[in-house]
Parts: C-alpha cells; sequence; structure tokens
C-alpha cells in the first residue's frame, strides 16, 4: 500500500508586508497630498496619484493610508465642486443665450467668466492646500483637511472597532 501525495502547485508563502520606516511613511504621506500638482497637467491626475498610493500602502501604514486616503477625498470633492459649479455655469449660460437668440448672453458671459474666475481661485486654493498639507507632513506634522481629515477619521476608527 503506498500513499500518494496530492500534486500541489508550488506557491510561494504569503509573506506579510514589511511595515514603513517612519521617513518612508512621512514621504509618501507627503507625496500623497503633493499628488495634486499632478492636476494642474492633467486635470484629474491627482486623484490617480492619491489612489496608487493609498493601495500601494493601505497594508503598510496606517498613516500613509489615512494622509493617501484623506487627499483622494479632498481632491475629489474638489474636482467635483468645480465641474458643477464651473462647468455647469458655462452650460447653463451657453444654452440661455441660444434660447434667448444671443440676448442672454448680455448676462450669461460676465457671469460665466465670473465663475472661471472663482474656479481658478478655488483650484489654487486646493493646490495650496494640498502643498501644505504635503510640507506639514514631510515636517513630521499632524495633518488634516478641514472637515476631510476628521470624518475620515472617524471612519476609519469605525471600521477598526
Amino acid at each position: 500500500m503506498t500513499t500518494e501525495t496530492p500534486n500541489t502547485p508550488n506557491v510561494p508563502p504569503q509573506v506579510p508586508p514589511q511595515p514603513l520606516r517612519p521617513e518612508d511613511e512621512r514621504t509618501w504621506a507627503a507625496l500623497a497630498h503633493a499628488s495634486v500638482l499632478l492636476d494642474l497637467v492633467t486635470g484629474f491626475g491627482g486623484l490617480i496619484g492619491a489612489l496608487v498610493i493609498w493601495l500601494m500602502y493601505k497594508e503598510r501604514s496606517a498613516a500613509v493610508a489615512f494622509h493617501a486616503l484623506q487627499s483622494l477625498v479632498f481632491q475629489g470633492i474638489l474636482s467635483v465642486i468645480l465641474i458643477i459649479f464651473v462647468g455647469g455655469t458655462w452650460i447653463v449660460g451657453f444654452i440661455f443665450s441660444f434660447v434667448t437668440l444671443g440676448f442672454g448672453a448680455l448676462v450669461a458671459v460676465p457671469l460665466m467668466f465670473i465663475t472661471f474666475g472663482i474656479g481658478v481661485i478655488l483650484g489654487l486654493g486646493g493646490l495650496i492646500y494640498g502643498l501644505y498639507g504635503a510640507y506639514q507632513v514631510y515636517e513630521g506634522r499632524s495633518f488634516r483637511y478641514l472637515w476631510v481629515g476628521d470624518w475620515l477619521a472617524g471612519q476609519m476608527a469605525a471600521r477598526n472597532s
């Protein structure tokens, strides 16, 4: 009587991810916030950058995961506000001008440029705020985006308990 062992594929053992060193945590957390710079080039690259950092480091560092998720949510909210506010005003302005046979342009065009200017100010404010967050985190200080940081901290605490 012989005992046969079933054929099992050669699967390497799962090695738990190594935690990051504190200086690497600060660097990756700062890069997550600084990913807002990618929005200057692509318009949405900061979202992708923060998402990639979160996916790469969520198992290795709670701090990096928190900062990347914070940056992702902040940039997402800012993008939605800018798209709805600026884009919506321009679409309504074009439709209003067309429907009124151009007379609405007397109101719509100045309004469109005003909202564009406000959008630029909001975009630059978001960029500066994200870079400020990157600086604070890189220097080893605590940083939370207004409203977003506290909300996410509560969500993460509830999920971990």
